[in-house]
């Protein structure tokens, strides 16, 4: 595998805006494009020609009616060639390797993972470059890039700065993994990888104004502001912990006295239980205890739903979001004590406020995989690991 074989030529800023445009939006017609970016009908010749010689875009033929007719003749819509190339995309945890192989509009077409039995740098690189070569060898398509995603704070898209999962501190993890590959790499925090995978490709596309909140292992929060993921210097280094939901919650292991931590995330969760009942459960099981009316696990699960019925509605309140999705895969909260949340958000909001568009996803760490190559796809789109 070579970077050289999988890469394109660079585009101008020109046609990286027609290429992000179809790639997210298409197909699409000529004149609807020339009208989203501005563009003369002559301009917008100019810009497609070259990308469409190079085989990142093709005419393909109109769903359900006529060629649009330009210059007397037709003109078919413009689209993506989705399996010219193959992206790669990997989520690190503390005890396995989750891996995706996708298409450029992240469709996932190839999964593969692995049990990590490792946490040394250079053996976890190893251990993603075979996977990479196993990944690649089930799908036809040539890679073009890896992304990587981790929970942890990532500096640079390249340097794991620090990873509490992994035990990691300044990992030049981006490196370690194109020396063994040949392939462009590029790593990011799991929670902004997730992120960028929805404003591309999923609930968030096309919104100026757009949240991720993430439940699971911890939580997790991305901000999206005229359709650019904002980032913020304490990037996965305790988000949850000292956003205090209500002052006299509990106090666990994790997270500040009443933090959404505290409340909301899955090993916090089993703690409370388990230190009121003497019993380990999965959260699975609190889930389904709590739904039968087990009064324990039925307080615990409706202290996190209000909690986190506060934390949605104080993030509408202030970040006035377009939509809120919420992922993760502690979402199955929403299916037991949903009531719960939904009326919690309607107490803390104003009486007018507009309803909350709030989407849940239960996401599996294949969707946290498929956002990891999210960032592959931006970086050959792009041309830069900064989206």
């Amino acid at each position: 595998m070579t970077a050289a074989a999988a890469s394109w030529h660079p585009l101008s800023p020109g046609e990286r805006s027609v290429a992000i445009e179809v790639l997210v939006h298409g197909p699409l017609s000529r004149s609807e494009l020339a009208r989203r970016l501005d563009l003369s009908a002559g301009s917008l010749t100019r810009l497609t020609k070259p990308l469409i010689e190079s085989g990142l875009l093709i005419e393909v033929p109109e769903a359900g009616g006529p060629a649009e007719v330009r210059q007397g003749r037709p003109s078919q819509p413009l689209d993506v060639v989705a399996d010219s190339r193959s992206f790669i995309g990997f989520k690190v945890t503390g005890d396995m390797v989750y891996g995706v192989v996708t298409t450029l509009r992240s469709e996932i077409v190839a999964r593969h993972d692995r049990a990590l039995t490792t946490h040394d740098p250079a053996e976890v690189a190893d251990v993603l470059a075979e996977m990479a070569d196993e990944l690649s060898r089930a799908h036809p398509s040539r890679v073009a890039g890896i992304g990587i995603g981790v929970g942890g704070l990532v500096q640079g898209r390249a340097v794991v700065g620090e990873s509490q999962f992994l035990g990691w501190r300044d990992v030049p993890l981006a490196e370690l993994v194109e020396d063994r590959t040949g392939l462009p790499v590029v790593v990011e925090n799991d929670v902004a990888a997730l992120v960028e995978a929805e404003t591309w490709f999923g609930a968030g596309r096309g919104l100026e104004r757009f949240v991720v909140l993430t439940i699971g292992a911890g939580v997790g929060y991305g901000l999206v502001l005229n359709g650019r993921r904002v980032p913020y210097a304490e990037e996965d280094r305790g988000f949850g912990r000292h956003w205090i939901v209500t002052p006299n919650g509990p106090l666990t292991p994790e997270g500040e006295r009443g933090s959404a931590v505290s409340l909301l995330a899955i090993p916090n969760i089993r703690y409370q239980v388990r230190a009121a009942t003497g019993r380990d459960h999965t959260y699975e099981e609190i889930l389904a205890l709590a739904a039968a009316g087990e009064p324990m696990p039925a307080r615990v699960i409706d202290e996190a739903a209000r909690a986190l019925g506060t934390l949605i509605a104080q993030i509408a309140n202030f970040a006035m979001p377009q939509k809120i999705l919420l992922a993760g895969e502690g979402v199955g909260l929403m299916d037991v004590a949903g009531k719960v949340v939904d009326g919690t958000i309607r107490f803390h909001r104003h009486p007018l406020a507009a309803p909350i568009d709030l989407e849940t996803k239960v996401s599996d760490f294949h969707d946290w995989a498929r956002g990891a190559a999210v960032l592959a796809i931006q970086v050959l789109v792009l041309g830069t690991a900064e989206a």
